[in-house]
């Protein structure tokens, strides 16, 4: 097989490839059903994917439910997204000792395989590290987790309530960027996957499993599936120049409305995938002998986020989320070449206010008259 063909592996060859990835020496990362949720996290085999589980979202409202069959990947995103592990909540930069040498953290020593990537956080990912291999003080285990990464990317046909990844034009088939990808199908003539080659490294591993040729009517039922998935969004960002309407809006008194609901909370930066920014802590021991410097997340929700010359420019509820919501999806253009938003949804089902995106750029543009 190359790049660009198509095969087919049944549900077990799905078990053989988490197996073939760990022989090989990934960490092996995708969903698993955890605490009423699905998250990422570590996968040993097979059986610690969430076989048989769905989820229902909407704003504000996140559960898992019990489906009828047994896929795996018949669920959207979940309150996790792959930045977790590209760019950690939490690392260390750097510490000293007594001679004040630097020493730096060393490396991760395995690569990270990326199982279950739907195509709006494949975007994500992409966008991500254009973000972050372009910017200074990036510390090289981060950089490194980013470069070996391998991709099994799921073509997504059972979108959720708050998905609109169709009006991103990131999903739901997953775009460039993945080494395998992979589309679920169950029927009357059982649990299968389509595969999708899209790499030298995806087709040596697909290599290893037991594999049969995808006759011309599966390949057409698992693209319709997933072409299917496209009209039955939970959403949809307004058909406008968002970047033009957010900008035009910068006046709008609906700020201060917005605000009068939002918490400033910071869910929607902390579940976004593409939400990058960091902030610095340098922490001593009693001593004085020991000295680190640790970078953790940080979101311009936070009062302190715009601190400046003894006080925080953007001190109101309104002004920080104009913050985000221009960056996002207007100003972000200027700095990245592309959008900020994936289509996810994720900020829409974790906002413990209901505060719909989609919805309020739909304001925004019968505000200065251009409605969708």
């Amino acid at each position: 097989m190359s790049i660009g063909d198509t095969a087919i592996i049944e549900r077990a060859g799905l078990d053989d490839l988490i197996e073939v990835l760990r022989a090989r020496g990934f960490r092996v990362i995708g969903p698993r059903l955890r605490d009423g949720a699905i998250v990422l996290d570590d996968l040993e085999s097979g059986q610690e994917l969430p076989v048989g589980w769905g989820i229902e979202s909407s704003p504000g409202r996140y559960r898992v439910f019990r489906r009828a069959d047994e896929a795996v990947f018949a669920h959207s995103a979940g309150p996790g997204s792959w930045k977790q592990f590209l760019h950690p909540p939490r690392r260390k930069v750097w510490q000293t000792g007594p001679d004040l040498s630097l020493q730096t953290p060393d490396e991760p020593r395995e690569p990270l395989a990326l199982l279950g990537v739907r195509g709006c956080d494949l975007a994500a990912i992409a966008v991500l590290c254009r973000v972050l291999d372009g910017a200074e003080g990036q510390g090289p285990a981060s950089a490194a987790a980013r470069r070996g990464l391998f991709v099994i990317a799921v073509n997504c046909t059972e979108p959720g309530g708050v998905c609109f990844c169709a009006s991103m034009g990131t999903g739901p088939a997953a775009g460039a960027g993945y080494d395998l990808a992979l589309t679920e199908r169950i029927d009357e003539s059982g649990h299968r996957f389509l595969v999708e080659v899209g790499s030298a490294a995806g087709e040596a591993i697909l290599s290893a499993l037991v594999t049969r040729s995808a006759p011309p009517a599966e390949l057409a039922d698992a693209r319709a599936a997933v072409t299917a998935a496209a009209d039955r969004m939970g959403r949809a960002m307004p058909d406008v120049d968002v970047r033009a309407v957010i900008a035009e809006s910068r006046e709008s008194p609906r700020w201060d409305e917005i605000a009068s609901r939002c918490l400033t909370c910071a869910n929607c930066t902390m579940v976004c995938p593409t939400c990058f920014c960091t902030s610095t802590e340098d922490l001593t021991d009693l001593t004085g002998d020991h000295a680190e410097r640790w970078e953790r997340w940080a979101s311009c929700f936070e009062l302190d986020f715009s601190y400046l010359h003894g006080g925080s420019v953007r001190r109101s509820g309104a002004a920080r989320y104009r913050q985000w919501l221009s960056h996002k999806l207007s100003t972000w253009y200027d700095q990245f070449g592309t959008s900020g938003c994936v289509g996810c949804g994720r900020c829409i089902a974790w906002c413990p206010a209901s505060i719909d995106l989609t919805v309020e750029v739909a304001r925004f543009a019968a505000d200065v008259g251009n409605p969708p």
